[in-house]
């Protein structure tokens, strides 16, 4: 075990809380919906980005590059001023959702470079121009453009010409848990000597506003400065976080209180003359009136200037600890807490991946986790307090709509982020993907953000899931079974040994959960499922989230497969409980059951067999239910036609023969209902090694034998003309670039293209497009499908891969190949570029960015470019997931 393994076990065991301090603090608290108390439901236009340098949250904090304890009581980050901003860079700027021409999106370069689980080590990186930073431009640009047109990007204004920025470094390490060292490196790249204000800002979130009676907390600067080396410290003093003292090199300290400034916002007269933008007021407008000359507050910034000479670097050393009256906190330990925590950083990782890599390989898996890592969010969010208002306050508006049927969602947790800015909010669907990577470098947590989730004060009385914070009450794509069977393999697989309690504990609230989808979404008692949007956005021809312009209902290809899919998940689920309980025998062949009946609605569909295959083309689809009693099949190939892959599982003999009730019930069910077997690969057939395979993708159809039937439909998913991109899976076949689909009602012309980068319509906000990029959760998905068909079918069945190529592969194969390609978006092709960056010359070639990857929401369907939001780590993190995997395979091959 290395250091940090040892770290995390101890942390697990509660001996030491070494995940008390992380990158907790989000990267945008403003434009959120917890901060939205206006009467239309505006979060955007509510809570701005300019107001909020002098505007106190009410439920959060952000900050730049920072950090605060697991309840965000006390916060750590930058502030930064190049002598020529209007405001200083205290927290990342972007577009809101009204403003940008395919949505919010930040406008900022920066990278979350490392992390261990603990956080006992980390390390961020900040570009910031030495220009005046473009505000009004990126706005009015952006603006401009239509959703035909690419997004304005930072970039593309000039201020990083000839290299004319600072590079800002900040690492973390822990000394132990409550003690970190921070250093704070800053770099001139550019040709001219250039001037950086630094001011580190360390300050407590604002718990005292919004209750009465609520004791405030302080912060006061401390004895003299510490002789000879001339350093100043902090006491911070907190009634329930206890004390904490903030060691800095010599500066002059800023102290102001974290409290709105209602004279500069509202005309409106402070409590006092200290607020949350004092320390703007005294480095910018030199009103040193601004900040409190008796050295107390809630907020304190010590104030460093540097006049660096082109390629100069400056570091600043600062620590944040528990312990009182240390007598060298900046001397020669410090360096060596850093030097040891950045070796034993370096170690798990190398034991993380012990198979052959590149080195480049190696950095993008790291970076990709580093992601993860730095996106864990403290998220607070107590529903029926915002919508009644504070007691201090004045009330809201009564009729206000969101999430009033969420009154017991209460959360103060730690909670994995899609992207801490442009997705500050957990989605329940993107969190059950994130666990996947999580879980190799720290399963307990992956564990714990699946159980929690299924908690009474997130999961509805009801038993539906919350899906995110702008609409609990949206359906996402039905995953966290999935999820929580894998995370609970992956970590059987680490530890020797799985972990029972936890799988029965989540289970048995998805039984909940399962019926909800039954109750709820089965509009006619049909086995075929609506969802509605479930996740894909845009993907449709009509607004799936929405009434249909026709009427009547849409029974949903991807709907009724991902019930099938979670029907498969806890039938794995209770296979495996039930080999110490017999009772789970019962629930077992339940969903088996229940599986049988969604597969058989799949193919035959109401009395006039209207499927959701056709025969003709060999592929699935949405089909349309009319009010009148018509059907008509939707044909747009794409993703919604493929997801029916991924509900496919195998059953080795051995765990039938350890549960000869369940198996002897599924017998006397395949004998006594012979109308249903058809439509699975069913128990009487075997493949490798005498396996079962349950699988949506291969019944018997007339007289089209079931490896046919499969077989077709791979076909177009590996066809390069279709779906088969260089990068992955699109979700949109190509086939729709020449032949858009079109659906004509109500005087209106519905239309689906192939647009492999950004949406060029409005739909869900134009920030997401389902209509040919590439999407890394349904491309993992469709990788361990093909993987598990493998399992059953063996190395005999072959496909053309791609199709029409005339090379033959197995499906384990093909699986391996769709993993090399997605991998190949961040990997530096023939000529060292990678994909993801797209023609971006700076991000291929120069060695200050070249080495620092992005993880983006969505990739360009045709060259693998990133799209969306470029900081969703979260389920593109699985690339880290991908790289394990495919080097211990070849390792094993």
């Amino acid at each position: 075990m290395t250091p940090e393994h040892q770290r995390l076990q101890a942390a697990q065991n509660a001996q030491m809380p070494w995940k008390k301090w992380g990158p907790y603090l989000s990267d945008r608290q403003w434009g959120t919906v917890r901060e939205d108390y206006s009467d239309t439901g505006s979060a955007w236009d509510y809570f701005s980005h300019q107001q909020s340098h002098a505007r106190a949250y009410r439920w959060g904090e952000d900050g730049l590059g920072g950090l605060c304890d697991d309840e965000q009581r006390l916060c750590f980050g930058l502030a930064l001023w190049n002598g020529r901003d209007p405001v200083l860079k205290e927290r990342l700027f972007g577009l809101t959702g009204n403003q940008g021409n395919h949505g919010e999106d930040v406008k900022e370069y920066y990278f979350y470079l490392d992390s261990t689980p603990t956080h006992s080590y980390l390390k961020f990186l900040y570009k910031y121009p030495q220009a005046e930073y473009p505000y009004a431009d990126l706005v009015a640009e952006n603006g401009r453009r239509g959703y035909d047109q690419p997004e304005y990007e930072l970039l593309h204004t000039g201020v990083f010409d000839e290299n004319r920025y600072f590079d800002v470094f900040v690492e973390y390490a822990k000394a132990d848990p409550e003690d970190i060292a921070i250093a704070i490196e800053v770099v001139n790249r550019g040709p001219e000597s250039a001037t950086l204000h630094l001011l580190p800002t360390l300050w407590f979130r604002n718990t005292w506003s919004w209750y009465e009676d609520c004791k405030k907390p302080r912060l006061s600067k401390g004895k003299q400065p510490f002789a000879p080396t001339g350093d100043v410290v902090v006491e911070a003093t907190h009634p329930t976080l206890g004390n904490y003292w903030f060691y800095c090199e010599p500066a002059e300290l800023y102290f102001t209180e974290n409290e709105t400034n209602n004279q500069a916002l509202y005309g409106a007269k402070n409590a006092s003359p200290y607020v949350k933008d004092g320390i703007h007021n005294a480095v910018i407008h030199g009103q040193r009136s601004a900040v409190n000359p008796e050295h107390v507050g809630t907020k304190v910034a010590p104030h460093y200037r540097f006049d660096l000479a082109p390629g100069e670097h400056r570091t600043v050393r600062l620590r944040l600890t528990s312990q009182p009256d240390l007598e060298h906190p900046l001397g020669p330990e410090f360096d060596h807490i850093l030097h040891a925590r950045r070796q034993e950083a370096d170690d798990f990782y190398a034991a993380l991946t012990p198979f052959e890599l590149s080195d480049d390989q190696r950095q993008i898996q790291r970076q990709a986790i580093a992601g993860l890592l730095w996106s864990k969010q403290v998220y607070r969010y107590e529903v029926d307090r915002w919508l009644k208002g504070d007691p201090t306050m004045p009330a809201p508006p009564d009729d206000r709509t969101r999430n009033t049927h969420w009154r017991h969602v209460d959360s103060g947790d730690i909670i994995s982020m899609p992207d801490t800015w442009e997705y500050p909010w957990f989605a329940a669907w993107d969190l059950a993907f994130h666990c996947i990577p999580l879980a190799l470098v720290d399963p307990e947590f992956a564990k714990h953000q699946l159980d929690l989730l299924t908690r009474e004060w997130y999961m509805h009385p009801n038993g539906q899931l919350p899906a995110y914070e702008w609409a609990f009450g949206d359906v996402n794509p039905p995953v966290h079974a999935w999820a929580t069977w894998r995370v609970y393999k992956i970590d059987q697989k680490m530890t020797g040994k799985g972990d029972r309690p936890f799988l029965e504990r989540v289970f048995q609230k998805l039984l909940l959960n399962f019926t909800w989808w039954v109750n709820r979404k089965d509009a006619n008692g049909k086995n075929v499922f609506e969802g509605g949007f479930l996740g894909l956005d845009n993907i449709g021809v009509f607004d799936r989230s929405a009434p249909l312009p026709t009427g009547g209902t849409l029974e949903q290809s991807d709907g009724t497969s991902w019930m099938a899919m979670y029907c498969l998940n806890m039938l794995e689920m209770a296979l495996e409980l039930a080999l110490d309980n017999p009772v789970y025998e019962d629930m077992a062949t339940k969903f088996f059951e229940h599986f049988i009946y969604i597969a058989d609605a799949m193919n035959h569909i109401g009395d006039d067999q209207t499927r959701l295959w056709s025969e003709e083309d060999g592929f699935f689809y949405d089909v349309l239910y009319l009010p009148q009693g018509d059907r008509i099949q939707l044909k747009i190939r794409s993703m919604v036609g493929l997801i029916p892959l991924c509900a496919v599982m195998t059953l080795d003999p051995d765990t039938l023969a350890k549960l000869p009730n369940f198996t002897r019930r599924v017998e006397w069910f395949i004998q006594n209902r012979p109308n249903l077997k058809r439509n699975v690969a069913c128990m009487e057939t075997k493949g490798q090694g005498a396996r079962r395979m349950l699988a949506l993708c291969y019944a018997t159809l007339g007289h089209v034998e079931p490896r046919d039937r499969l077989r077709r439909l791979l076909e177009k998913l590996l066809d390069e003309a279709e779906f088969l991109s260089a990068y992955g899976i699109r979700a949109l076949s190509k086939y729709h670039a020449e032949h858009p689909y079109s659906f004509h009602a109500d005087g209106e012309d519905y239309r689906v293209a192939y647009e492999p980068a950004e949406s060029r319509s409005g739909l869900f906000g134009g920030n997401s497009n389902w209509r040919g990029p590439i999407w890394f959760p349904v491309n993992y998905l469709i990788i361990e499908a093909l993987q598990k068909f493998h399992h059953y079918l063996g190395d005999d069945y072959q496909v053309e891969c791609p199709t029409g190529s005339g090379q033959w592969m197995n499906l384990w194969q093909v699986a391996s190949v769709l993993s090399q390609r997605l991998m190949a978006i961040f990997e530096r092709d023939g000529a060292g570029d990678r994909p993801v960056n797209g023609g971006t010359a700076l991000l291929q070639n120069d060695p200050h960015w070249r080495d620092y990857v992005l993880f983006y929401e969505y990739f360009h369907g045709d060259n693998g470019a990133g799209l969306g939001a470029s900081h969703q780590t979260g389920w593109t993190g699985l690339v880290a997931k991908l790289i394990q995997q495919q080097a211990e395979y070849s390792r094993d091959s």
